[in-house]
């Protein structure tokens, strides 16, 4: 591989981002992270991805958010991730924090699923080779395992961190009195849970009143939210229509069925406040999830750096009025 030449920017880290502690720890987190769920795989072309992850730490953001099944096909987006790291992040090692998570499908048979301590296990030294690096700062389980013991599942978290392997762990989108458990076997075994990771957004407000947000904030532990933009439904992408090629129009995750006129009425009324406020919709309701207490950073999905720099604006968004929040909780309430 040829040598970089990229030359990280000297104002990193006093240009725009702001940091966020992970609950109570040592960690720090930019207030943006970025997540290579989509627009990082085999199907994107390298320079492309590239160009972002390299913006991205540019303006501060060191939190990389991965999982092993990321990309198309499966773990492209950890190799992706891999390549840049070998290019051009190889000497900025010690100041990224990399995340990958494992406990969705990612090969077949009975252990490539779920949350075994082989299938955890292993993943993570797949992970690691894909990404040519020897740790992962946090190693998260993706979700919760009904039918493995949760011990089991626990335990394998913590040894990853015994064998060096992964510096902290998280949970991601476990329910309350699962997560309740965790807490208390993960700290028992000297091996406290940094993060918890969930979806949160103006349309979707589950964490804080199952009080799983009130829970790890409580605990001491961070939360980083992801789908913050609702799959796009909280943009001005579709205000008038759904464009060809789309996420709806391809149907990935949001269906042109779910954007009802109810909702596209909501998502007008909500880009009116943000106007208002002088901001897109998008940096509206990012702001808007990085406003609830507890919450220390946000994972967003990007397509372009231009696009990252709209959301990272949102960071410095104008501090919410009581008026806007209650005409913000107006819009999306139900009967």
């Amino acid at each position: 591989m040829a040598d970089s030449i990229y030359q990280a920017k000297e104002n990193r880290y006093t240009d725009v981002m702001k940091y966020e502690r992970a609950g109570r720890s040592g960690i720090l987190l930019p207030r943006i992270s970025l997540g290579l769920w989509q627009n990082f795989g085999a199907e994107t072309p390298f320079a492309k991805s590239r160009e972002i992850l390299l913006h991205a730490f540019d303006r501060g953001i060191v939190s990389f958010d991965l999982a092993n099944n990321y990309g198309k096909p499966y773990g492209s987006a950890e190799e992706t991730f891999g390549r840049v790291m070998m290019r051009d992040l190889r000497p900025y090692r010690d100041e990224l924090f990399i995340a990958t998570k494992a406990g969705y499908d990612m090969w077949p048979g009975p252990y490539g699923n779920w949350g075994s301590r082989k299938y955890l296990m292993a993943s993570l030294d797949q992970s690691l080779k894909r990404m040519h690096i020897d740790y992962v700062d946090i190693f998260y389980s993706h979700r919760y395992d009904p039918e493995s013991p949760i011990e089991e599942t626990l335990q394998a978290l913590v040894d990853t961190v015994r064998q060096g392997k992964a510096l902290y762990v998280g949970i991601s989108r476990w329910p309350l009195d699962k997560m309740e458990y965790a807490t208390e076997y993960l700290k028992a075994h000297d091996t406290p849970c940094l993060l918890f990771q969930n979806r949160l957004n103006i349309f979707d407000q589950s964490v804080t009143k199952n009080g799983l947000l009130e829970f790890v904030e409580s605990k001491g532990i961070g939360f980083i939210a992801f789908s913050t933009l609702a799959e796009g439904m909280l943009t001005d992408k579709y205000l008038h229509g759904v464009p060809v090629g789309s996420r709806a129009d391809r149907g990935w995750h949001l269906t042109k069925e779910q954007l009802t006129p109810e909702v596209l009425t909501k998502v007008a009324r909500l880009n009116e406040i943000a106007k208002e406020r002088g901001e897109s919709l998008a940096q509206m309701a990012t702001a808007w999830v990085l406003n609830n207490k507890g919450v220390t950073s946000v994972i967003a999905g990007c397509s372009s750096a231009n696009q990252l720099d709209e959301t990272i604006k949102a960071v410095n968004s104008p501090v919410f009025t009581s008026a806007q929040l209650s005409r913000i909780r107006e819009c999306v309430q139900t009967d």
